[in-house]
């Protein structure tokens, strides 16, 4: 029996979009992997603002892994040409939730760290050193 031969057809750009993964992104995977072998253990989507990617319970800490396009990297975000409009406003509503959510877990005593999608794939032992370092200083010092 011969293989049946699939058709590809372009999808569409919404279509595209909808393929989009909002959580366990590849670069969120690699980022975990690292984490978990350097001794951090982290929990995933806890009932918090914003729903970090990660966070470390007992030192308040919350990650989020920032796509450069969805949040607007100094260094990388470009503007598509189409329906700019749209997407200009849609980058800023971005923009001001992630800055909203910030505010909602510093008042509720939580450390906010945002990696950049270009970071964890360009320098990965920097990112895990930074979690790592906020991660041991905001524990709590265990009384004798």
């Amino acid at each position: 029996m011969r293989p049946r031969k699939l058709k590809h057809r372009k999808l569409s750009k919404s279509e595209q979009m909808a393929r989009v993964r909002s959580r366990d992104t590849d670069l969120e995977m690699m980022l975990r992997r690292r984490l978990w072998h350097s001794g951090l253990r982290y929990r995933l989507r806890p009932k918090l603002p914003g729903t970090p990617d990660l966070v470390f319970i007992r030192s308040k800490v919350a990650i989020f892994v920032d796509g450069c396009f969805w949040h607007g990297c100094p260094r990388h975000h470009t503007f598509p040409v189409r329906n700019a409009t749209f997407w200009q406003r849609k980058l800023e509503r971005n923009l001001a939730r992630d800055r909203r959510v910030d505010e909602e877990l510093s008042e509720l005593g939580w450390a906010v760290i945002r990696v950049w999608e270009h970071e964890v794939n360009e320098d990965i032992g920097m990112v895990v050193s930074r979690v790592t370092g906020s991660v041991i200083q905001r524990l709590p010092t265990l009384k004798s």
